[in-house]
């Protein structure tokens, strides 16, 4: 489909959409709701990245209400569907086949099986060599993802962004939000000393070996600096980037389950993640966006930004002059 300026021409472009590449334009208030306006489908022929929904929260410890942040996720993201990504220089869509593959589906009344169920989702997904952008659900859902990647990659580096570290010591099969990278860890399935960590607001005294740089850090140090630690732990490893919308601060994504004060603004993620354009980035998530704690989709807006600068990201890596 050519770019269209009429956005009265077309409708439902997430099922009329007649090609994969290109941004058109479609009436922000109307139509169904994909990922940025993308096609939904499960036909991953000559797919780059597939954009899935997790929608869990039974592992939150404080205010449920994530199994929404999907479908919140994409209804914000139509807002910014009609013109290429600010402060991006390209369209990620005319580099990058993105398509919106839909929500995981597994049964919530056996949790025992939720990890089983979410990597058996994935499956095809990584077997067609598509790159997975996820989109939760509570930050646990980042473990099953991981796990089936690590099985594919082997141990890999974990780029993570949040207010918590998600590392407390913890039995084993337990789950949780905030121990899921501990048994990561522990199961080999990342390289704490290959992993970044950034923006944490909380106390763990027992870090399993995370490079770990908190808010203060940031703050103090700035974004450069941050980049620079980045790439120079990471290299050219396999990687994982995880953002918990609680990186930001309340004042910017209130509408999440585990909220921290001394966080940053969302031009802060924007820049962060500009920065990391090169790296071998194998799949990405932003998870925590929980709607019933939201004002004006405030967080949800915020979520689709983040979820649109990592396509952007994801097209840097395929196309070196993309910027």
């Amino acid at each position: 489909m050519s770019d269209s300026f009429d956005q009265y021409a077309n409708g439902d472009l997430a099922f009329t959409r007649q090609s994969n590449y290109g941004t058109a334009i479609e009436a922000m208030y109307a139509g169904a709701t994909s990922f940025m306006r993308r096609l939904y489908t499960r036909d991953l022929t000559g797919v780059d990245v597939a954009v899935v929904g997790v929608p869990y929260d039974l592992a939150t410890s404080n205010r449920p209400g994530a199994r929404f942040g999907p479908r919140a996720v994409r209804t914000a993201s139509t807002q910014l569907a009609w013109a290429r990504p600010w402060p991006w220089r390209k369209d990620p869509f005319r580099t990058l086949n993105v398509v919106d593959y839909g929500d995981c589906v597994f049964d919530p009344g056996r949790p025992e099986r939720i990890v089983e169920e979410v990597m058996a989702w994935y499956q095809p997904i990584l077997d067609a060599g598509v790159i997975p952008l996820s989109i939760g659900g509570d930050h646990f859902v980042t473990y099953p993802i991981i796990r089936a990647l690590a099985d594919k990659h082997g141990p890999i580096s974990l780029i993570h962004f949040d207010a918590h570290c998600d590392t407390w010591a913890d039995e084993e099969g337990r789950i949780d939000h905030g121990t899921m990278f501990y048994h990561a860890a522990k199961q080999g399935l990342v390289s704490p000393e290959d992993s970044v960590q950034i923006g944490m607001r909380t106390v763990n005294e027992r870090n399993p070996g995370f490079n770990v740089f908190d808010a203060m850090w940031l703050h103090e140090n700035g974004i450069d600096a941050a980049v620079e630690k980045v790439r120079a732990i990471v290299g050219d490893r396999p990687a994982y980037l995880t953002f918990d919308i609680d990186f930001l601060d309340p004042s910017c994504a209130p509408g999440t389950g585990t909220p921290v004060c001394g966080g940053f603004d969302t031009l802060t993620a924007i820049k962060l993640l500009k920065g990391l354009q090169g790296l071998n980035l194998i799949g990405c998530d932003v998870v925590e966006v929980a709607p019933p704690y939201d004002h004006a989709e405030v967080t949800a807006l915020a979520g689709a930004t983040v979820a649109t600068n990592l396509v952007c990201l994801l097209a840097a890596g395929k196309d070196p002059e993309f910027s």
